[in-house]
């Protein structure tokens, strides 16, 4: 076995962690050589590691529009809403509800917590503050600029990398080829499967492609890691501790009373029966990082021990781990708070109405994207009017502690999942006997 087949036998988990560990250990004591012994190490840190990490930074955001567009369309065009209509309209709007509540709760704690007001301060190195609002109702920031972004030209708009435009763009086009197919007969609806068929390849190929960039992440990892730590020191350690508590203590409220507060009063269930029977994907959920991986076990948690029909566990349960991102929706505005706090952006409660429908909009295109966190940090903040400087250096700052909140991101997805589908079926009289 050769050296890059050991290293990919490798779980990711452990790489990424692993070169987050080593870069910050490196990084420290690089600044404490500066502090210290005025050992002059940035220059070259930034001349000869910069550059490994960017690239990782410049890769992410190359694959992320196109990714995010035939992951929608694809989503959106493969919707059997005629087949399961009024009770598939319901697990959908289910699902856009607890996702706007996780960004609720996501943007609250941001707030509370507010990350980077440490007294860490990024614009006094290369990046600046260029163009960048300063106020809530600058630029991007405002709510009709916002609005009105998202009906661009969409060949614009893929080239501009204007990612709401995007978004809306790829989920009206997947959804008016559902509506063709679902009115046309066999024969007129064999070239549109085929568009379909397309998109699902071009999702294929784009998902080989984030697969080597997760290969290649590790060594970006580390490179940003050490030039961080080095610039910064141990007053990095403070916003990392902070976001990763408020991240965790805010996906302990959507398990812990949101969704226990929806099964209590929307399904009539004792929400304690439902966790003990949940837990199995929840603790898959958090080992694999990945809803798509964990699909088997929820599936067979849902129908065989929550007495869920197997015809909407089939719907919803796909459909969830595809669309419902809530743990994702309580990461980004974590991020977003840090960026305004580093930047000098002043957000008033107009730009925080907008951070979190834009949060939404954006963890829609997430599901099943290793990673996806990451990549929709570049929709959150491009829509904050950072520019590509300051853009990858909050990119950069989150690839260190991604790997670890991820676990607890994708439990509380498949958590979310499985209390949608369930409520559903409680409503609608498709639980087979009393769970």
């Amino acid at each position: 076995m050769g050296i890059i087949s050991r290293y990919r036998a490798i779980p990711i988990l452990y790489r990424m962690l692993g070169a987050f560990i080593i870069g910050a250990a490196a990084g420290i004591i690089c600044w404490y050589a500066e502090a210290k012994h005025g050992v002059a190490l940035k220059g070259t840190l930034d001349t000869w590691l910069s550059p490994l990490g960017l690239v990782l930074v410049k890769m992410l955001k190359m694959i992320v529009v196109p990714l995010i567009f035939f992951s929608l369309f694809q989503g959106a065009a493969s919707l059997p809403l005629k087949k399961f209509g009024r009770i598939g309209v319901r697990v959908i709007v289910l699902y856009l509800i607890t996702s706007l509540l996780a960004a609720v709760i996501g943007t609250i704690f941001a707030v509370v917590i507010n990350p980077g007001k440490e007294g860490i301060n990024l614009t006094t190195g290369e990046a600046g503050v260029a163009g960048v609002p300063t106020s809530v109702n600058a630029g991007a920031a405002s709510l009709t600029a916002v609005f009105m972004s998202m009906f661009e030209n969409p060949f614009k708009a893929l080239a501009d990398g204007n990612f709401l435009a995007v978004i809306v763009f790829a989920i009206l086009t997947g959804l008016a080829l559902r509506v063709i197919l679902d009115d046309s007969s066999d024969n007129d609806a064999a070239p549109l499967n085929r568009v379909l068929e397309l998109a699902a390849t071009c999702n294929r190929i784009l998902f080989v492609l984030v697969g080597w960039i997760m290969d290649y992440a590790p060594i970006g990892i580390l490179a940003l890691t050490i030039v961080n730590f080095t610039q910064y020191g141990p007053d990095l350690a403070g916003p990392y501790f902070n976001i990763a508590i408020g991240i965790i203590i805010g996906i302990g409220m959507m398990i812990g009373v949101v969704y226990s507060g929806m099964i209590a009063l929307l399904a009539r269930r004792n929400p304690l029966k439902f966790f003990k029977f949940a837990q199995e994907p929840m603790i898959t959920a958090f080992v694999t990082r990945s809803s798509g991986a964990t699909l088997p076990i929820t599936l067979k948690t849902a129908i065989t021990d929550l007495k869920i029909r197997r015809e909407l566990a089939d719907f919803a349960l796909p459909l969830g781990a595809t669309v419902n991102m809530d743990g994702v929706c309580i990461h980004l505005p974590m991020f977003a708070i840090l960026a305004a706090n580093i930047f000098g952006i002043e957000l008033g409660f107009s730009a925080l109405f907008v951070l979190v429908i834009t949060t939404v909009l954006a963890a829609v295109g997430a599901g099943g994207i290793p990673g996806g966190s990451l990549m929709l940090l570049f929709i959150i903040l491009s829509n904050m009017g950072l520019n590509e400087m300051q853009i990858s250096q909050i990119v950069a700052f989150a690839l260190g502690i991604n790997p670890i909140l991820d676990m607890f991101e994708t439990m509380n997805n498949v958590s979310g999942d499985l209390t949608c589908t369930y409520i559903v079926a409680c409503q609608e009289g498709m639980i087979s006997q009393e769970s």
